[in-house]
């Protein structure tokens, strides 16, 4: 593994809608669906990069991995039967910057996705994003009544180190909450 050298911040400023690959493969048995990539991710072209985002830290601590990934290592996920998408594409520096309009976009692409790549479950990263894409103002974390396609639907805690609802224990116990329900 090269870890990637740290951005500069007119390297940061400059990557605003910018995009990260999707890193998706057939039949995985979890997509992992960020709400969007950030400018830090966007720069480095590794999902989830940004110091303080805890996605690498809970998928070790929720026993998804037998290490703790660096997100230099993100393509590596196929191999366990993960992958990561976002519901919207563009880079941000924060979530609350996306338009409703194309969260529900996301939606569809989603479902696309879904539809081509059939994973086994849809894991969405952010109960608020969730709720707005898919129009369901009441909905809460865990598995959904409902599927988007032939995919379970969970809904997790987003990993940013900006969402203070959840410490790193509480994050580990609710992704751990799926990965024991696929056993």
């Amino acid at each position: 593994m090269q870890p990637f050298q740290k951005p500069t911040k007119a390297e940061i400023q400059a990557a605003v809608n910018s995009t990260v690959p999707d890193i998706i493969a057939p039949n995985l048995t979890i997509l992992f669906c960020g709400i969007n990539p950030s400018l830090y991710s966007a720069v480095v072209g590794h999902h989830f990069a940004r110091p303080g985002n805890r996605f690498w830290k809970t998928l070790y601590g929720a026993g998804f991995t037998d290490r703790l990934y660096h997100p230099a290592e993100d393509r590596s996920l196929l191999q366990l039967g993960y992958g990561i998408t976002n519901l919207v594409d563009r880079a941000t520096a924060r979530a609350d910057e996306l338009a409703e309009t194309e969260l529900l976009q996301g939606r569809q692409a989603l479902l696309a996705k879904i539809e081509q790549y059939q994973p086994q479950v849809l894991a969405i990263l952010g109960v608020s994003a969730y709720r707005t894409a898919f129009m369901r103002p009441k909905a809460q974390v865990g598995l959904q009544a409902h599927t988007l396609g032939q995919a379970q639907l969970w809904i997790l805690p987003n990993p940013s180190g900006l969402n203070a609802h959840y410490q790193l224990a509480d994050l580990n116990r609710v992704y751990e909450d799926l990965r024991l329900a696929l056993l």
